[in-house]
């Protein structure tokens, strides 16, 4: 990056002659109604109706079309790691975008350079270890993917076994393109895009002994998140890391981390992770600080050969911008003291949630908090009480799965906390998932846990059948 850059200063920019960027932009304007009519005619249903037609955002806080206020409790999933519109990040994307915004993988630039150099030393990566750069968290780990594949060879004296199997756990998540898709568990997710990649099997989370009895020679790889996100923010039991390094080490296999929601001081630590040294870890989402990016690091030499010239490739990976824009982001959340803020933050959330009322569990490390609702919660079925539900439909069908959503406490939740103005994440029926900026002051803060008892008498109220998982 250069000391321009670096400095927050931007280039000066003019418009061409004959431009105008009020003119570029009139159309941007309407209701949230508005805006809602044209994306339902406009764009693919792939993510439902938007809950909000968000226009604006300034650190914590982002407005809708309507000009509603909110507290973003969510981040865009764990990606703005800085909040919205912050200062220096802003102003660097500026200044690069001026300078050399594009090239092709032909060509290297400084900025890409520095941010694989900063990544390595921030891992502890030993001599030997590089970078890959992608665009998201998907791509980052079909790149593993690749790798894993490449982690091949006679396991046994005749030829007749290779190494091919990989081993995710249950309840993963890493991603919806193919290859990704084969290692994320959920079967919703999986089932009308099969048959996937094959070699891939499952094995019980936190099960030491069954990833044990699991991992021989004919696995190539096997990926772990540190907590599970779209799993309701399931941390790995302490100890399980270190055991799965020493298995797959035994075994031949590599350890392929995925930090792709933990990483980038999401946990108060730069990688959840830290004090096991994988074979190779993911990255994204709070990487560039809400620009689009994604890493692939392999640790040592012997796992950095594995993929070699014209095996993988990206035409915006690394690119100018979003490596610079990664480069601003580190650099804030290390000038700034952030990952003591997010580890005092945290555990002051995690602490006062788990003194509301309806609250019926807290986890989670750092900025990173799922939360259960009790049952009494639940909004009541239409002749029924709170907290019940009515019984199922005889055949188990449509019927009694429209009762299931209806009874669900978290996206009812959800759903009343947006009207409250705060923007918060069901990750299943019953849980509800926190992925703040890391800047999130202790006001901010405090402000959801006061309204939350308010936010849960609403839901018991009114009730919704939203969405139950993640997105990303």
């Amino acid at each position: 990056m250069s000391n321009q850059a670096l400095s927050g200063q931007t280039s000066p920019l003019t418009a061409p002659s004959g431009l105008d960027a009020d003119a570029a932009l009139a159309e941007l304007t309407g209701s949230s109604e508005d805006w809602l009519r044209r994306y339902g005619s406009s764009l693919m249903g792939v993510f439902g109706t938007p809950q909000r037609v968000l226009v604006r955002g300034n650190g914590c806080t982002v407005w809708d079309a309507d000009g509603k206020e909110y507290l973003d409790l969510l981040g865009g999933i764990a990606v703005n790691a800085l909040g919205h519109a912050h200062p220096f990040l802003t102003s660097v994307i500026s200044s690069q975008l001026a300078t050399l915004g594009h090239v092709s993988n032909f060509f290297t630039s400084p900025t890409q350079v520095a941010l694989a150099e900063k990544l390595l030393a921030l891992s502890g990566a030993p001599a030997g270890s590089k970078v890959f750069f992608a665009n998201s968290g998907t791509e980052a780990n079909e790149a593993a993917f690749k790798l894993a594949r490449r982690n091949t060879g006679t396991v046994s004296p005749d030829g007749a076994v290779q190494r091919t199997r990989i081993i995710a756990l249950d309840g993963a998540f890493h991603g919806r393109t193919l290859g990704a898709l084969a290692l994320t568990a959920k079967k919703a997710y999986r089932e009308p895009f099969e048959p996937l990649p094959g070699g891939v099997e499952h094995v019980p989370f936190g099960d030491v002994e069954a990833l044990r009895t699991a991992v021989d020679y004919t696995v190539a790889a096997v990926f772990i998140e540190p907590i599970q996100g779209e799993a309701g923010v399931r941390p790995l039991p302490e100890g399980y890391l270190q055991a799965a390094r020493e298995i797959t080490a035994a075994a031949g296999a590599l350890l392929i981390v995925d930090e792709v929601q933990t990483g980038i001081g999401r946990t108060g630590k730069w990688f959840a992770s830290e004090g096991v040294l994988p074979d190779a870890m993911t990255l994204a989402k709070g990487l560039g600080g809400g620009f689009p990016v994604g890493a692939l690091i392999t640790f040592g030499e012997t796992t950095s050969s594995l993929l070699s010239a014209g095996q993988h490739g990206t035409t915006f990976g690394g690119n100018p911008v979003a490596t610079a824009a990664s480069l601003a982001t580190l650099h804030v959340i290390e000038s700034s003291g952030l990952l003591a803020q997010v580890r005092d933050m945290g555990a002051h959330l995690r602490a006062a949630l788990a003194a509301v009322p309806g609250v019926a569990g807290v986890r989670g490390e750092g900025l990173l908090i799922g939360f259960d609702l009790d049952t009494d919660t639940a909004p009541a079925p239409a002749g029924g009480t709170a907290g019940t539900a009515p019984a199922p439909a005889p055949d188990g069908g449509t019927a009694a799965v429209a009762t299931a959503a209806a009874v669900a406490p978290a996206p009812a939740a959800v759903a009343a906390a947006l009207e409250a103005g705060f923007i918060i994440n069901a990750t299943g029926p019953h849980t509800l998932r926190l992925a703040p900026p890391l800047i999130l002051t202790r006001d901010q803060a405090d402000s959801f846990v006061n309204a939350l008892p308010g936010i849960l008498a609403a839901a018991r109220a009114t009730g919704t059948t939203g969405k139950t998982e993640g997105q990303s």
